[in-house]
């Protein structure tokens, strides 16, 4: 899949997803594409436990892919109430493809309304492209999914990401199976103190605090 153009070696976040469960699909906005391993159900089990210690709702946790692009474990958060976001970057030319989930809908009506991105304001013309809708605006193109109660997005700069890699990575957008749950998302497990050593605890006695004080301190 061709991905050229470069892009400000900055790692901002801006709308990105499409979603599916399993080899099912989030829509489609096109021919077909690889199917996904079977996704865990979002109600139960560690993607449940995972999503709600980060405050998201786990039927709104999705992940995609594409060539040349990776995660960034630290985009990955929380999006309004208790969406789902998280950007996925190329190695080579730092462009960034987001996945963002977030309670709504969208339609013919107010397709136009809705920015693309986080630039309110700016002109956004939509497309339809098979159950999907291209989106374009403020310099972003998007592929956006209405799905029951939600809508699934897949976003990028358009001079950094063509069209075809954008309209991919939307069709390849599902939820998690295990391991991909594994890898996504943080442990709900709250990470382990380590107690702190005092410099001021002798290795002998009681254990307490060495004040002593040498003459005329």
């Amino acid at each position: 899949m061709i991905r050229h153009a470069r892009v400000l070696p900055v790692l901002v976040l801006a709308p990105l997803l499409l979603a599916a469960c399993g080899s099912e699909k989030a829509g489609d906005p096109g021919p077909s594409a690889s199917a996904a391993g079977p996704a865990a159900d979002p109600g139960t089990g560690e993607l449940a436990s995972r999503a709600q210690a980060m405050g998201v709702a786990p039927e709104l946790v999705y992940v995609t892919e594409a060539p040349g692009f990776t995660l960034a474990q630290q985009s990955v958060g929380v999006l309004g109430d208790d969406g789902f976001s998280a950007t996925w970057v190329d190695g080579e030319t730092n462009a960034l493809l987001r996945l963002a989930v977030d309670r709504g809908t969208i339609t013919a009506a107010t397709c136009p309304e809705q920015p693309v991105g986080d630039m309110s304001g700016e002109h956004t013309t939509c497309e339809r492209d098979g159950g999907a809708w291209y989106r374009t605006g403020a310099g972003r193109h998007e592929y956006a999914l209405p799905e029951e109660g939600y809508v699934v997005r897949v976003s990028a700069e358009t001079d950094a990401v063509p069209r075809d890699v954008l309209r991919a990575a939307a069709r390849a957008a599902h939820r998690p199976d295990a391991a991909e749950t594994d890898a996504l998302l943080p442990s709900a497990e709250p990470a382990p103190s380590t107690p702190v050593e005092r410099g001021d605890l002798p290795p002998f006695g009681d254990g307490a605090p060495d004040n002593h004080v040498d003459v005329g301190g």
